[in-house]
């Protein structure tokens, strides 16, 4: 049993403690109360002066995938095939990445991580804790969406090729066009119960589309411009899908389109250039924007584009674009946790959910605050408190 003492605890959860106790027991969070004085026979760490929130949340990265050595560890998109809902992130995912241990640093427990957007369908997402040894035990959610990508990249990168699509016309045709198959191919797997006879051959691009179409795994919707995004969205009220907006870059311009389909954005990454077409609207103000039109937001990195450590940063850069600072808070923790469907264990310290805790030096948004400890599933990960590391 381990209990973290008189620190100031941010719950995400509509309560702070100001010189409050976190208890951990057996990879749980068992008790939080405003009180220092710990349970009989725990092991103590006083955080005196020091914030106590949950582990950063980041919906929308590829960590593992597009490595920091990205030559050679480069495994985000597979530009032979504009239509591959097939591919597994966790196939690509290498733990050996110099991210992960960026993440730990940085307070960033959680994160999404999946192929890119050079695809029209891409593949297929997953949820991993930030520290474990292999791919397979730092699985929280797998499938946990299926990519796919509108706009400017799948136009570029198979038109140069001859291919489809070459106009966002065949970008969304496609899409269409293999969602419809996805949906006979479902039917034929029912008919065949009935009659072996009709069974349909195994078809993995078919088979990694049925969650998608029964809303068992959300659709993650890659898109900027507004226009592109209205187009996800007509996609998805045509065939009833539960969806996902990862950038969202102009959704500022439509918030009630989302507010309406109650579609949550996964906004940015904000502190990057104006590197493309679609970007030349970008602003530090979209977040606060959905965020007061009802709409749940949570902010990202998408590593490697700004390296993962620098979400909290995001965050503030938020609230300097105008979003309330609780908003810009909980759209690294408990917001997408909600968003990714794992608030039942992540993104709040309450008795009973995971023990992924951070300690930090100062307030999240001030740039001089240090991260000082990282717990994940209640085992301490980094300690900036002390040179030797798990050492307290």
């Amino acid at each position: 049993m381990l209990a973290l003492i008189n620190g100031k605890i941010l719950t995400m959860a509509e309560q702070t403690f100001e010189k409050g106790t976190v208890v951990v027991d057996q990879q749980k969070i068992s008790a939080l109360y405003q009180d220092p004085v710990p349970p009989d026979g725990a092991r103590v760490i006083d955080v005196s002066g020091k914030y106590v929130l949950p582990g950063f949340i980041d919906a929308h990265t590829h960590i593992g995938i597009y490595e920091e050595i990205y030559t050679e560890g480069d495994d985000t998109n597979e530009i032979t095939d504009p239509v591959t809902p097939h591919l597994r992130a966790i196939d690509a995912v290498n733990m050996e990445d110099l991210a992960f241990t960026d993440a730990l640093q940085g307070g960033v427990t959680t994160v999404m991580t999946g192929p890119g957007s050079a695809n029209v369908i891409g593949g297929l997402s997953a949820v991993l804790k930030t520290s474990a040894k292999t791919v397979d035990q730092a699985v929280m959610k797998n499938p946990a969406g299926l990519k796919a990508a509108f706009g400017e990249n799948p136009k570029r990168v198979y038109g140069t090729q001859k291919k489809m699509p070459a106009t966002r016309m065949a970008t969304a045709a496609l899409l269409r066009e293999t969602l419809v198959a996805a949906k006979n191919y479902a039917d034929k797997i029912r008919m065949g119960k009935m009659d072996p006879d009709k069974l349909p051959d195994r078809d993995l691009k078919m088979e990694a589309m049925l969650p998608v179409i029964t809303r068992e795994i959300p659709l993650l919707i890659h898109a900027h411009r507004a226009d592109d995004i209205l187009t996800g969205l007509r996609v998805a009220d045509e065939f009833d899908l539960k969806v996902i907006l990862q950038h969202a870059t102009e959704a500022h311009k439509i918030a009630e389109e989302l507010r309406k389909r109650n579609v949550p954005a996964v906004v940015g990454p904000t502190l990057v250039s104006r590197a493309k077409v679609e970007l030349k609207d970008s602003s530090l103000k979209t977040a606060g924007i959905l965020a007061r039109a009802g709409i749940k937001v949570a902010i990202i990195t998408d590593h490697p584009i700004v390296p993962i450590q620098y979400l909290p940063l995001l965050a503030a850069l938020a609230v300097k674009g105008g979003m309330d600072e609780d908003d810009a808070l909980k759209a690294i923790t408990i917001n997408p946790a909600q968003i990714l469907g794992l608030a039942d264990r992540v993104g709040s310290l309450e008795p009973g959910k995971d023990a992924d805790i951070i300690v930090l030096s100062g307030h999240p948004f001030d740039w001089r605050t240090k991260v000082e400890l990282v717990l994940v599933n209640g085992e301490i990960v980094y300690n900036g408190m002390n040179s030797e590391k798990g050492a307290v």
